[in-house]
Formats: C-alpha cells, structure tokens, sequence
C-alpha cells in the first residue's frame, strides 16, 4: 500500500472499524418521527444529496475511478463497509440504508473525534456500547432524552464539527483539490452562517419548550437569497473606462469545490442598445473575471483533479476584496452599465469529462446584480 491516501485511510478506517461496527445504526427516515421541522430543512439541503441522488457527485467519483470510491469517508460516512468501498472491494449498494442515506443525521450526530491529516481530515464516530440505545451529540445544554438515543452536549459541535469533511483535500500529488477551511479555522464562522438559529424547539413535542434551534437547511450557493449575502459590487468611473470591485464577504475562498465556476459578465448599453460587453459567447474568455480551478498532469490540462501534479486557480480568499479594470472606448455620461456575477455548479469545462442530464448543475444561477449610470 503505497498511496498516501490509502496509508492514512488504513489506519483511521482501522479505528473507525473498530468503533463504528457494532454501533446500533438509526436510519434518516426515523429520526422523522420526533424532529420533523428538522427533517424537514435537512431535506433541503445538500447534505440530505447522496451517491445514488447527486448526479454530479456520482460522475465525478466515477470518472475518478471506476474501481474505488475513496470519497465514501465523507459521502457515505455511515456506510459498515466503508473500508471496503475505499480500496475497491465493493461497490456502492443502494438497497443498504446506511450507504443510502449518505451524509446521515446518525452519522453526523454520533461524530467523537476530528482526525487532522495533511491530505484530509476525518471524522471519527464514537465507540457505542453494545445492546444499549446509542448516544447522539448536539450543542444543546440539558438535551432531551429519547426512546431511541440518549443526548449528551458535546464541545465538538461548537468548534470543530465541520473540519472533518469541509477542510481540505491534497491528492497524491500534494496538489490540493478543495479548501474551504485552514488549520487555524474552526467551525464556529460555519455555524453561524450556514446554520442559523431558528424558531422552534429541536423535537417535536419540545418538551423544555426551547424558541429556537440551530437550521439543518444548511444553506449555500443553491439558496439565491443566501448566496446573495456573501457579495458586494461596486461600479467607478476610470479615465478611459470602468473600474469593478469584487468583494468576497464570506471568511472562505470564493471558489471552494473543483467543479464550480463563478464570473461576472459586464455590458455596457446605450438608448437600449449594446455597445461593449467583457465576453461574447463563454465567460472563458475575460479570465480575470472568470474564478475557477484549473488543473494539470505532466504539463497537460486535465479536468478530473484526481491525477494533477499541478493547478491554478483564479480564486478570491475569504475577506478579499478586487478591482478589475477594463478600458471601454467612447463611454459616455448616461451610459447604462449592468455588472452580474453568476455561479455553475459544474463549469464548462467539466462537460469535457462527464455528461449531465440534470440542468441545474450547468445553468447560471444569478448571485448578485448592480446596475450603474455613468455619471
């Protein structure tokens, strides 16, 4: 076993092995029964997506590698096999619950222990004693109790819950692949942002008549009204031209997951009419504009990061704000200026690699809009 990836999988799946074997698994769909308002958000949000249920995800593990399916410590924690779909030995089966539900409510709620590794990090369930209802993690104080679990607070869900699978990412190569987080990052920014306290107690009857909780909508770029929060546009007249200002608002880089693009398309109008415009048919072509990853092997432009022994990245770091200046021949006062910035969930470039029937992954979605008047 000589890949890095493996070496360290070895040995954090021989704990979680060890750990999770005999953990007494409570599937999605139960968890229904006395947390529905929190089901009900989880429903809508990422997490809730799986390997059977993501398309993109699914084609891009696949295009990876056919044989392995090494994202399973975060795509499929709750898996009893993971060790197995991690060297290849098995592949993913939807009629098993636990590999079916993916990113699970159990899972997450049962996490002891954030391992730190240079290549990823990996979250590490408790140990569950055997023939006793399994203990379940959260952040309340005083929790309430269940026929199902017990609920203990744990200081994990306040600093460190997130790093486990929202960190980082380094191939084998030591090229990095995803980084949403840094080491000396903690999970409290997350939470904060994309789970908001809202009203209503955690269960159903709410019994300690708690006002609020903590959303499991985790809201993101799929959310238009959120994904417009973390922006400012700005417009200034420049001698011979325009000045645009990109503000990155978010504490994260702009660009996080190798799939996704964001740009700004920018047209200049008069009396209605078009007279200048950063790109005419991809947004490809004003590449200052145009934040993504790029990756290589051997010098070559590849699309799929697994095998990259190189990359760029055209990317806004959390706080980074951006001026991009752009020379406009014979612009006038009273012109009407219009700045976009769009998002992809899956660029251009990666219909390259793999096909993708559902349009949500490759339609613009609009994320902030500023219209300006030459002054």
């Amino acid at each position: 076993m000589h890949h890095p990836l493996l070496k360290i999988l070895a040995f954090l799946l021989f704990s979680y092995t060890a750990v999770g074997a005999a953990t007494p698994y409570i599937p999605n769909h139960k968890c229904k029964e006395c947390h529905e308002k929190i089901y009900e958000e989880y429903e809508h949000s990422a997490h809730h997506l799986s390997y059977f249920t993501d398309e993109l995800h699914r084609k891009v593990a696949n295009a990876s590698n056919p044989k392995t399916y090494e994202c399973a410590p975060c795509h499929m924690p709750a898996a009893s096999n993971i060790d197995a779909l991690v060297s290849g030995k098995e592949r993913p089966r939807e009629r098993d619950v636990r590999e079916r539900d993916g990113v699970s409510c159990f899972f997450c709620h049962t996490i002891a222990y954030v391992k730190k590794a240079h290549h990823f990090n990996l979250n590490l369930p408790a140990k569950q004693a055997e023939g006793y209802k399994p203990s379940l993690f959260g952040s309340y104080n005083n929790p309430d109790e269940s026929d199902k679990h017990s609920s203990l607070k744990s200081p994990i869900y306040r600093d460190n819950v997130c790093m486990g699978c929202h960190s980082h990412k380094v191939n084998e190569n030591n090229v990095t692949i995803f980084r949403a987080m840094h080491p000396t990052d903690n999970s409290r920014g997350c939470i904060r942002c994309h789970m908001p306290m809202v009203p209503g107690g955690a269960e159903k009857h709410n019994n300690r008549n708690r006002s609020e909780h903590h959303s499991h909508r985790f809201p993101g770029i799929r959310d238009a009204k959120f994904r417009a929060t973390g922006y400012r546009l700005s417009v200034s007249k420049e001698p011979g031209g325009i000045a645009v200002t990109l503000e990155n608002r978010m504490p994260h880089p702009m660009i996080i997951q190798p799939a996704r693009a964001k740009y700004l398309k920018i047209t200049v109008k008069r009396k209605g009419k078009t007279i200048w415009q950063n790109y005419r048919k991809s947004p490809t072509e004003d590449p200052k504009a145009y934040f993504a990853y790029y990756f290589f092997k051997d010098g070559h432009p590849i699309v799929i990061p697994t095998p990259a022994t190189s990359e760029k990245v055209n990317n806004l770091q959390g706080k980074e704000i951006r001026t991009l200046n752009y020379k406009i021949p014979g612009l006038r006062s009273g012109d009407q200026v219009t700045v976009t910035l769009y998002g992809r969930l899956a660029k251009e470039e990666c219909l390259r690699a793999i096909d993708l029937a559902d349009k949500r992954f490759t339609t613009p979605m609009k994320i902030k809009e500023l219209r300006w008047t030459v002054p």
